[in-house]
């Protein structure tokens, strides 16, 4: 039985081997980025050693490598990406080129096998359900009353939840959580939920194993006959899309079962009339593939990374402000003159709030969400820069490297809110190319406008009314971050209180 075991490592090498003379002779003469050393099989995975996380570690090999180099993900060739301009000739300039998205073993398992839109190819299908989804948050109106309502009436109810726990110590990354699953429950089931529902609780408890197993490069992605081995990582994955899919199956049933094709009540809505109407057009209804799989599949999408990369971001901008008083005072400084104590922040004050906007910005420079942006393939064979880009490549932006570059953030590490502020404390809008938060060109965020709404109207409710400290007898929030399919902060405590000017507006108000 021994061979059973070999043969998949034996085959492996020989492919190995033969891909790279075919490739090396396809393209000799070309003048390629410079390869970080690989060995067989392995590729150049032994520089991975260590603890350090790969984002920093490619930052890191910059200075021996130069700004663009390869690195063989066992047998994948990677391109790694640490400037701007490279980046915005691989997202926008060339942005069809680099459309392709590479198949993983685990991305595959939570997406049957490519039917979403962040991890399938640039395909028909892609292209109509992303088209869908920008259509449908339109139904709401990006920056209207409609989506607005939604996002305050949930950060009303965060402040209630908060207001009820004065004078404990909290972990606010469940409460966090809870506020923006509520805003995209309504988005796409038209339903939302309160502290401590089962349901809410199951949720959490799957999108963590999700998060803590999905797109990390693990050893199956990289080679994926490891599945024939144990996996305990691989089985929380395929236990937790289990759930998900129970969950999504369930609310997707419930909705076609009283479905109105004249009201619009959610994106479930939208995608299932879209679905009806393409029924009676059975070719394209195949081209774009609207099935049950594609629908449930987008909107795991759009409800799975919604979430978690927005509250994410509020994570650690809770994290900085508790490092930093005296910007979170400075915030709270600026809405009390420009907004008082009597009136909600709403939408129209973003502009009037550059510091408390400033700050948003600078939280997500200092730690963006995806260090390294999911891989994008080369469709064919081209170049970035003065290099040759072989076909079937993998490009991996890192972002991480972009936001970390002294020569265009100068003290990049230092959290500096100020970089995107002028002389007279107004907003500058680009202050650098090297800012790319949610990406850029054909895979750009689909929901960028909405997230930026969401950190926007989150974080001023909370500080309009609260101030954040870390509890007596408690360590400052860890800034290192867990690096995963988000860069995660580490579970931290926060004493929220009160303010006392706040406070004292409301026995006056009484």
């Amino acid at each position: 039985m021994a061979w059973l075991l070999v043969a998949p490592l034996v085959l492996a090498i020989a492919l190995t081997l033969y891909l790279r003379m075919r490739s090396a002779r396809r393209l000799e003469g070309n003048r390629l980025p410079k390869c970080v050393p690989a060995l067989p099989i392995i590729g150049s995975l032994l520089s991975m050693r260590g603890t350090m996380q790969p984002h920093i570690l490619f930052h890191d090999m910059q200075q021996k490598y130069g700004e663009l180099f390869a690195f063989m993900m066992g047998p994948h060739y990677t391109v790694i990406v640490n400037n701007h301009k490279h980046a915005r000739e691989v997202l926008h300039k060339k942005g069809k080129i680099f459309s392709g998205r590479p198949a993983t073993v685990t991305t595959d398992i939570l997406t049957r096998e490519g039917k979403d839109i962040a991890f399938s190819d640039c395909t028909p299908a892609w292209r109509f359900h992303r088209k869908l989804v920008h259509s449908s948050l339109k139904m709401f109106g990006e920056g209207s009353a409609s989506l607005e309502r939604i996002i305050s009436k949930e950060a009303n109810s965060l402040c209630e939840v908060l207001t009820d726990n004065q004078h404990v110590s909290i972990n606010m990354a469940p409460e966090l959580t809870r506020a923006i699953t509520n805003v995209l429950c309504t988005l796409c089931f038209n339903s939302s939920y309160k502290r401590g529902d089962p349901e809410f609780e199951s949720m959490l408890k799957y999108n963590k194993g999700i998060v803590d197993t999905v797109a990390k490069d693990s050893l199956v992605d990289i080679f994926p006959w490891l599945q024939l081995f144990p996996n305990r990582d691989l089985q929380i994955l395929k236990k937790s899309v289990a759930e998900r899919n129970k969950f999504l199956n369930k609310k997707y049933n419930d909705r076609k079962a009283d479905f109105n094709a004249d009201e619009e009540k959610d994106l479930m809505d939208s995608f299932l009339r879209a679905k009806r109407n393409l029924e009676n057009n059975d070719t394209h209804a195949k081209e774009v593939g609207l099935s049950d799989d594609h629908v449930l599949m987008t909107l795991a999408d759009i409800f799975g990374a919604g979430v978690e990369t927005t509250s994410t971001v509020m994570k650690w901008m809770v994290a900085y402000l508790i490092h930093y008083p005296e910007i979170q005072k400075k915030i709270q400084e600026e809405m009390d003159n420009i907004i008082g104590l009597d009136s909600r922040p709403t939408l129209r004050d973003r502009g009037r709030l550059p510091y408390l906007e400033a700050t948003i910005r600078e939280v997500l420079r200092i730690r963006p969400v995806t260090p390294l942006l999911i891989p994008h393939i080369a469709m064919e064979d081209s170049s970035i820069g003065e290099y040759t880009i072989p076909k079937g490549a993998r490009i991996v932006i890192n972002l991480w490297s972009i936001h970390h570059d002294d020569n265009e953030w100068p003290d990049s590490d230092k959290f500096d809110p100020g970089r995107f502020l002028d002389e007279e404390g107004q907003l500058i809008l680009a202050p650098s190319h090297n800012f790319l938060p949610f990406g850029l060109g054909t895979r750009v965020c689909v929901g960028e406008a909405l997230a930026k709404m969401e950190l926007f109207l989150f974080m001023s409710w909370l500080l309009q009314r609260f101030s954040l400290s870390i509890p007596e007898g408690h360590s400052l929030p860890d800034l290192q971050g867990k690096f995963g399919v988000v860069l995660q902060p580490n579970k931290f405590m926060v004493d929220t209180r009160l303010r006392d000017v706040w406070l004292k507006n409301q026995q006056v108000s009484s």
